[in-house]
């Protein structure tokens, strides 16, 4: 073993909690007895059982203060309210005088381990975030304000910049806001006649997966592809907050609470039923459920001939619509969703095309490249399968898969095709957009594409996370950020996240924001390991941040994963598709890192 090697520190991204006793000092002068005594018990009845409840760990403890650690943000954020709830009930009728109150700090950063403590720059932020707290209240940085605010059901209150001991750059900090509505919610779910569910402005719904009930497990694409378009069909409506299907699908398989889903995904609606298809015919059912209340809403059983489904999907859409909000006029209800093609073959080889491209480690490409090329044979004019080859290819052209001038040529061909076609189909818009921009680096016609699907479907959060995207090629880091964010609270649970939040990195890296970007990046990795733009991210990151060693590690195992992906590789790579100045922002981070030049 190298010196190198033994001395390497140990290291881990972790929310850190800091917490310590307002006015400790004056209450210990005038009842030192007393208030020793009251900490112990409070700690005994309340901190400590609240903090094993949320799967955290007591890293120390100070007269006056805790520094706790935790997996999750999220279950940092929940024992903070859960501890500062239950302070506020123990302190009902306590004089002000004698009442113990805390303040607490929460940070997620990367730390250093040693034994059974921690150290570095992530716990001393959470614990300057402590200093800023109010009485009773609870400080985060901006980091865990954006993890968790479309999570949890309370608001947040920007305190700006922050300059504070020992810390070079300003801290940007959080209030959240606890009234007592917001911390029963984020602690234990409320009666609904109590506690109304804090939900968006707009009414908002999830579709969840439908059953299916043909009895042939074949016919699960179908039932897959039956939801996605009665979900793009609802989301269409610019008026309705729509869950993304990525985040409903989760749910897929499971038996689930309704009560449970909207806190999960932060709707008041759900959607849920079955598809039956025999034979020629279908039959589809659908129940509108009131997440708060889990009241019915609304049920239908609709049937017909397997070549009217189009128009079922319409009936369903429609009539969800006019559930959820009565006094709209049916003239204001458009036809949710356009008949993509006369030909009920073609849109059956799409749908299971959609499914193979799904597949984990492009197991499917080949067979939707198959299934697509045959739906446009039938309907050379069908516009999602003709981008959804776009789509296969450029996965194809990121994981390192050979691909062929030919097969980049008809990637393009279809996609501009989509585009000058005038398509109403924000999929197929959206996807060729991101098609013609990573093939042709044509910035200005992508974005127009992929704006065009957003006007569309201002739900379809994989066109704001393309926008995200696009944006950073184009070396606009404000914009991407922003459309990434808005990607990420449609489809907060999303099984592709990794693309939207690889969107963030480069748009934080972009904008200077190396801190945020780092800590975005060790999450991802945390997720996905082998994740080849996620580690380019953390070798770019470590050269700006200067951390050396770390740089050389990162850099040894980008190598490994693509021996090709040295700067001039890169250059190679992202000149097709990256304007010069976001070339040389990853490229001075490389250098910084240590990658080598050839």
């Amino acid at each position: 073993m190298t010196t190198g090697e033994s001395e390497r520190v140990e290291r881990r991204l972790t929310a850190i909690l800091a917490a310590d006793v307002v006015g400790y000092s004056r209450l210990m002068g005038e009842d030192e007895e007393g208030t020793l005594a009251a900490l112990k018990a409070i700690r005994r009845e309340l901190t400590d059982p609240r903090i094993v409840e949320h799967r955290g760990r007591i890293v120390k403890t100070t007269g006056d203060g805790l520094l706790v650690e935790f997996a999750s943000v999220v279950d940092a954020v929940r024992c903070a309210v859960d501890v500062q709830r239950g302070m506020a009930e123990r302190n009902a009728n306590v004089p002000a005088a004698t009442r113990i109150e805390f303040r607490v700090g929460i940070n997620l950063g990367d730390i250093i381990i040693d034994g059974d403590d921690i150290f570095g720059d992530g716990v001393n932020v959470a614990a300057r975030l402590e200093t800023l707290a109010d009485p009773g209240g609870i400080c985060v940085s901006r980091v865990v304000r954006d993890q968790v605010r479309d999570k949890l059901a309370f608001g947040f209150e920007d305190m700006g910049e922050q300059q504070v001991k020992n810390i070079t750059r300003p801290v940007r900090a959080h209030r959240i806001r606890i009234d007592a509505a917001a911390v029963a919610l984020s602690v234990a779910p409320p009666e609904p006649a109590e506690v109304p569910v804090a939900l968006p402005e707009k009414p908002s719904l999830s579709i969840l997966p439908f059953q299916n009930m043909s009895g042939d497990p074949e016919q699960e694409y179908f039932a897959d592809g039956i939801v996605e378009d009665i979900t793009t069909a609802i989301a269409r409506l610019p008026w309705l907050f729509v869950i993304a299907r990525n985040s409903s699908f989760t749910y897929k398989g499971k038996s689930v609470d309704v009560k449970q889903v909207g806190r999960e995904l932060g709707v008041r609606y759900v959607l849920e039923g079955s598809v039956r298809k025999a034979g020629s015919r279908v039959r589809i059912t659908a129940q509108l459920i009131d997440t708060a209340s889990g009241a019915h809403i609304w049920a239908d059983r609709i049937d017909g001939a397997l070549d009217d489904i189009f128009e079922l999907q319409d009936q369903v859409a429609s009539s969800v619509v006019c559930a959820i909000e009565p006094k709209l006029r049916l003239a204001e209800i458009e036809r949710a969703t356009r008949k993509p093609t006369n030909s009920l073959d073609a849109y059956d080889l799409y749908l299971r095309a959609l499914a193979e491209s799904r597949k984990p480690n492009l197991e499917g490409s080949a067979a939707a490249i198959l299934a697509l090329r045959q739906a446009l044979t039938i309907d050379p004019s069908y516009a999602p399968a003709a981008s959804l080859i776009g789509s296969v290819r450029l996965d194809q052209r990121v994981a390192g898969v050979p691909i062929t001038d030919e097969e980049i040529d008809e990637a393009l061909r279809l996609a501009r095709r989509v585009i000058e076609a005038g398509t109403d189909d924000p999929d197929a818009l959206w996807r060729s957009g991101h098609t013609l921009a990573m093939l042709t680096g044509e910035h200005a016609a992508a974005m127009r594409a992929i704006e065009r699907a957003t006007t569309l479907n201002p739900n379809c959060a994989q066109a704001w996370a393309a926008s995200g995207v696009v944006n950073c090629w184009a070396n606009r880091p404000d914009e991407a950020i922003a459309a990434t964010e808005r990607a990420l609270k449609l489809s907060p649970l999303d099984p592709w996240d990794y693309y939207f939040k690889f969107a963030m990195v480069y748009g934080l890296m972009l904008a200077g924001r190396y801190e945020e970007a780092m800590v975005w990046t060790d999450g991802l990795l945390h997720d996905r390991p082998s994740y080849h733009s996620a580690i380019r991210c953390k070798v770019a990151l470590s050269g700006y941040l200067g951390r050396v060693e770390d740089g050389r590690e990162w850099v040894q195992r980008l190598l490994e994963v693509n021996p090709a992906m040295t700067i001039a590789g890169f250059k190679r790579f992202g000149g097709r598709h990256q304007v010069p100045e976001t070339i040389a922002v990853w490229v001075e981070g490389f250098r910084k890192a240590g990658l080598p030049e050839e």
